[in-house]
């Protein structure tokens, strides 16, 4: 295992017993670097939260190896689950605690004496200072979500798992989240993100795994990731309507955008900008317009995840 990771997971499984057992996880080996920014990915069910709530001491593992912060979950649980901090999906507050004392109560629970407490700071830092006397209950769901970020810090952990944490939130919200995630993480923190929201994972993220079905089918630095596939779409916009490819894009993939636009699949790394240039002088046909379509992370999440889809359906 690699004990210089924030990290890391060696064969970790869990089979969920009952009439029909599911394995969750299915033997996952995994390094998260300290100090990352690492992303989590994976449609419904694919075992994200059964991953981390293996780590927060929620779920039992059934087999495996989990290291936290160099320590060993099953001979140190203590330091393991002390070393993280998780902002959970769910809203789950006492509806007469106010953030104030949820936090003191929290802090005290960690064993963090009173004169090192960082109530006030974490409160004024997620934009709840004013309502710390108020009673849960009276929060908005947005400021609720805030609470649960500084709960989760109140003993300095020095990795964050932040699990769906703009879920449902607006967007001015959510960037005030992640104006505070990228704070800590400038500041050391190493953040495990899960996330739905594909464009956040990719404009945050330095690192980013992708699971399904309880297996990663893909590890790797972010820009390294989105360099798996290498065509990018053009899109040539014509002065006048298109009742057909022209002849002198036969040599690529094409589609006809009716009425006047037609889409080019090329290659990055083959020179066929070059040769679409030489294509559209050929045609003979007034161009308006020229676009470009990258290929983002959800391109590449739906491609990973349907394979691995069409292979877990395969027959023995």
């Amino acid at each position: 295992m690699n004990k210089e990771a924030a990290i890391s997971v060696r064969g970790l499984e869990k089979t969920y017993g009952g009439r029909s057992p599911k394995r969750a996880l299915k033997g996952i080996d995994l390094d998260i670097p300290q100090g990352s920014l690492f992303g989590l990915l994976g449609p419904n069910g694919a075992g994200k939260s059964t991953f981390i709530n293996i780590l927060a001491g929620l779920v039992r593992k059934s087999a495996g190896a989990v290291r936290v912060w160099g320590f060993d979950l099953d001979a140190n649980p203590r330091n393991a689950r002390v070393s993280i901090g998780v902002v959970p999906q769910e809203l789950v507050f006492d509806a007469f605690f106010t953030p104030w004392e949820m936090l003191e109560v929290q802090a005290g629970m960690y064993g963090v004496p009173r004169r090192e407490r960082r109530t006030a700071e974490l409160l004024k830092a997620v934009r709840l200072w004013e309502q710390r006397h108020a009673y849960s209950r009276t929060l908005s769901g947005g400021m609720k979500r805030r609470l649960l970020v500084a709960k989760a810090l109140v003993h300095s952990p020095p990795v964050l798992i932040l699990d769906e944490p703009t879920a449902g939130v607006d967007i001015e919200l959510r960037q005030l989240l992640w104006d505070y995630v990228r704070r800590l993480h400038a500041a050391g923190t190493t953040i495990v993100l899960t996330t739905h929201y594909l464009e956040e994972a990719q404009e945050l993220c330095d690192r980013i795994a992708i699971i399904d079905h309880g297996e990663v089918v893909a590890c790797e630095p972010t820009e390294q990731l989105l360099a798996r596939i290498d065509e990018k779409e053009i899109i040539l916009q014509f002065a006048a309507p298109l009742d057909a490819v022209p002849s002198a894009f036969a040599r690529f993939r094409t589609r006809l955008l009716p009425p006047d636009r037609l889409a080019v699949q090329i290659s990055r790394s083959s020179g066929d900008v070059d040769a679409v240039l030489r294509a559209i002088a050929d045609c003979g046909l007034p161009l308006v317009d020229l676009t470009t379509d990258e290929t983002d992370l959800e391109d590449i999440f739906l491609q990973l995840t349907r394979s691995s889809a069409s292979e877990a359906a395969a027959p023995a």
